[in-house]
């Protein structure tokens, strides 16, 4: 997940749903809700990680410390979730998918005859994602190289040459060759430019057969794939589609142009995606890939029904999750890196028993994340909206950004 993931086109809802006061209110309530999903994301992948990096994990502390009741031990015990931290990738594929597709399902709502100008998509996708993926590879190497020179070396840090840089750089990790040096969390953003590869594409055969058909297809797509190239360890789009069409699908239902049956309630809708979720948690220890796509399916149900809310519930921990969704993008890029080069200047690469490291860590990583998106991300957002056609842009709500 991408955690990738990236700038998306946006419009504002058909005008004939409400005034336009009350569009734009309700199309910043829901980018609130975009946003805080996407914040949400991005710290469980980056703390997941973190403490894989620096801590001994829940098994060996337990062995160690046993049942113990100081403040260390039961803060430690109560990192046990983040064991699935891994489903905020899942969680970042579903907005993905529901913001790229999102202004295309507006208009084709309002206009069924509309085409989508893949030459321009394609510039914006390669503006917003390659600039700050340059940058990421680059202070990836610049990382990498001090913890090199550190041994004993974490086993986290592959290859930093120039063939692994140049497979990353061209999104081409997971079935070329590995993610570069420590970066593993790199292998989602390959993903990511394939969807948006095959985005227009997909497009065009919505016109045709419409979301609801497509959902299917890219169903067993991905059934078919996760089947045959899974075992192999070759990560490549079609495994992982079916996520990020479930988001496109949503935006589809979100514009009224895919017709939907469901129920009125909503506890409906939260209590599926609770079971899905759960499920996605135990299956977690069957195997990763088929979790992955519960949790997708759990997230889906959950968003589907949050974004049908006129308005959000602003409560203060969605306010904070929304701040940190503004930057989430650099701090899926960058935070692999900066663990274990913090690991190899301070332990030497030693697993930590106590797990209060692991929260400066993270402390460091979304401080380093803040500068990262102000100095790289932003410029490459700005290079991204520069290509937007200006008849469009005057009619669209602000861009939703994809973590």
């Amino acid at each position: 997940m991408s955690d990738s993931v990236l700038n998306a086109n946006t419009t504002s809802l058909p005008f004939s749903a409400a005034r336009s006061g009350d569009v734009h209110a309700t199309s910043a309530s829901k980018e609130h809700v975009i946003d805080a999903m996407r914040g949400l994301a991005a710290l469980l992948v980056a703390y997941f990680h973190c403490r894989q990096v620096v801590w001994v994990g829940m098994q060996s502390f337990h062995h160690a410390v046993g049942t113990s009741f100081s403040l260390s031990s039961l803060v430690a015990y109560a990192t046990f979730p983040i064991s699935w931290g891994s489903a905020g990738v899942p969680i970042f594929f579903v907005i993905s998918g529901y913001c790229i597709h999102r202004g295309a399902a507006f208009r084709l709502a309002r206009d069924p005859n509309y085409r989508l100008d893949a030459g321009n998509f394609w510039m914006r996708r390669f503006a917003r994602i390659y600039p700050v993926l340059l940058a990421a590879l680059l202070l990836t190497l610049t990382l990498d190289a001090i913890s090199l020179q550190l041994p004993p070396v974490s086993h986290k840090v592959r290859d930093i040459g120039l063939m692994p840089f140049l497979v990353n750089l061209f999104s081409l990790q997971g079935v070329a060759g590995h993610t570069y040096g420590s970066n593993g969390a790199l292998w989602t953003l390959s993903l990511e430019v394939q969807f948006y590869a095959i985005y227009p594409l997909l497009f065009a055969l919505r016109r045709r057969f419409g979301m609801n058909t497509i959902l299917v297809a890219v169903a067993l797509i991905n059934i078919v794939s996760g089947i045959v190239l899974e075992r192999h360890d070759i990560q490549f789009f079609p495994s992982y589609w079916f996520s990020w069409t479930l988001g496109a699908w949503i935006a589809e239902a979100q514009a009224g142009a895919t017709a939907t049956r469901q129920p009125r309630s909503a506890l409906f809708w939260y209590g599926l995606a609770a079971l899905l979720t759960l499920a996605g948690c135990a299956a977690f220890y069957v195997g990763q890939y088929l979790a992955f796509q519960l949790w997708a399916l759990g997230f889906a149900c959950y968003l589907h029904k949050a974004l049908q809310r006129k308005r959000a519930v602003e409560s203060a921990p969605m306010r904070v999750l929304s701040r940190f969704g503004d930057f989430s993008f650099s701090l899926y890029l960058i935070h692999l890196p900066i663990f274990v080069m913090l690991s190899s200047v301070f332990f030497r690469s030693e697993l930590q028993l106590s797990i209060w490291p692991s929260f400066g860590y993270m402390g460091v990583a979304v401080v380093a994340a803040y500068v990262f998106y102000r100095l790289v991300e932003l410029p490459s957002m700005k290079w991204s909206a520069s290509f937007k056609p200006k008849s469009r842009a005057k009619n669209e709500a602000p861009a939703a950004r994809v973590a």
